[in-house]
């Protein structure tokens, strides 16, 4: 877990536990690099995949059948690797048996696949490494109605074809339960790659740290991964997270949950469905005022505010101190962080402070885009200009 100590663990009023710098901070600055204890697929089990099934890397075409089952590695590393951990035996005749068996999936929603494979792995966690799981249970997260519905589901499904050894984690309902509710509130994914506006998840996993990161619709950072393009002997499913504009020490680091483009009702039914809790953060409380906010998309009232804030987001532009956080414009945090790729919606965040660089590149997490953060004109350049 790189960057430690940049970040500490605090109680935050109404928020449960946070992550808040512990020094300041600058635009760039990774402040956290962390690795999952658990990954899963996120394909239905139908459905080829095209990445391997322990590194998540794009397969090439000289991958590696497991002798047991359908399951793709990208190199007899990665199947030796597995085999002890995330594809062990149980793994591997569990994944088989649900496979061959799509009638039980019948009448329910896709959900349900991805959270058999959950279950799966996290029961596999509990054998191959009990400490982890020990942390798994840790994460926030108490079971929803719609969890201990699924749960029941699930559980009879996995009983009856794939039960847990008996030194597992002892199997039961409750517990299903409160594994699905772990999933739910804490869960990345690791994306495939961007291609013509689409962007689908290849890979879900549960990270330590990571998920003790909250909630804000104008986030101070954001997360990146690597999946493919990973250097040898790196952690290719780790995340990392950048800060996205200066902050000063004692100030609450966090993530957007979902694209900053969706407008306030949009954010407000995603949050309460998926999360539980309906957010208050200063970007709602200013759109919570806003008349037909539901039917009024972030571009239209975007357009709006820079005719409106012209003046002071020039002003703001040129002024990157503590309270700029506080005082962001929303215009002025579209136009510098929001991607402008089509059909994009990413966040920037520049890249590392540098000695030797000269120009502060931003890139996006989503389409992988560079751009020089320098206004000419108004406009910022892009690297592809």
């Amino acid at each position: 877990m790189a960057a430690e100590g940049f970040l500490s663990v605090a109680e935050i009023d109404g928020r449960g536990r946070g992550l808040v710098s512990t020094q300041p901070l600058k635009a760039g600055q990774t402040v956290l690099r962390d690795s999952p204890i658990l990954l899963y697929s996120a394909f239905p089990f139908q459905n080829p995949s095209s990445y391997c099934n322990h590194c998540f890397r794009t397969l090439q075409s000289s991958s590696i059948n497991c002798s047991s089952c359908s399951a793709l590695f990208c190199s007899a590393a990665c199947l030796s690797s597995a085999t002890s951990s995330s594809h062990s035996p149980y793994v591997c005749q569990s994944l088989t048996r649900l496979s061959n068996s799509p009638h039980f999936f019948l009448n329910h929603p896709l959900e349900r696949q991805l959270q058999s494979r959950f279950l799966i792995a996290a029961y596999n966690l509990s054998l191959v490494s009990p400490s982890k799981f020990q942390i798994l249970l840790s994460f926030q997260g108490i079971p929803s109605a719609n969890d201990s519905s699924a749960a029941e589901f699930l559980h009879s499904l996995i009983s009856s074809l794939c039960p847990p050894p008996p030194d597992s984690a002892p199997f039961s309902l409750e517990l299903t339960a409160i594994l699905l509710a772990k999933d739910r509130l804490n869960a990345f994914g690791l994306m495939e790659p961007f291609n013509d506006g689409q962007r689908s998840v290849r890979a879900y996993g549960l990270y330590p740290m990571a998920s003790l990161f909250n909630h804000d619709c104008l986030p101070n950072a954001c997360r990146f991964d690597y999946v493919d393009a990973a250097v040898e002997n790196e952690n290719n499913t780790d995340i990392i997270v950048r800060m996205i504009h200066d902050v000063p020490q004692g100030r609450e680091i966090c993530l957007s949950y979902f694209p900053v483009n969706l407008d306030y009702a949009a954010r407000q039914k995603r949050l309460l469905e998926d999360y539980g809790f309906a957010c208050d953060c200063d970007r709602c409380k200013v759109e919570a005022n806003w008349s037909d906010n539901e039917n009024e998309t972030v571009d239209e009232k975007q357009e709006e505010e820079e005719a409106m804030e012209e003046d002071e987001d020039e002003e703001m532009a040129g002024s990157e101190n503590e309270n700029e956080e506080s005082d962001f414009p929303h215009a002025y945090f579209f136009m510098r962080y929001m991607c402008d790729g089509p059909n994009c919606w990413g966040t920037m965040a520049p890249l590392p402070p540098s000695d030797v660089s000269p120009l502060t590149v931003m890139e996006c997490n989503v389409c992988g885009k560079f751009k020089n953060d320098i206004v000419e004109g108004g406009e910022n350049l892009s690297m592809d200009d």
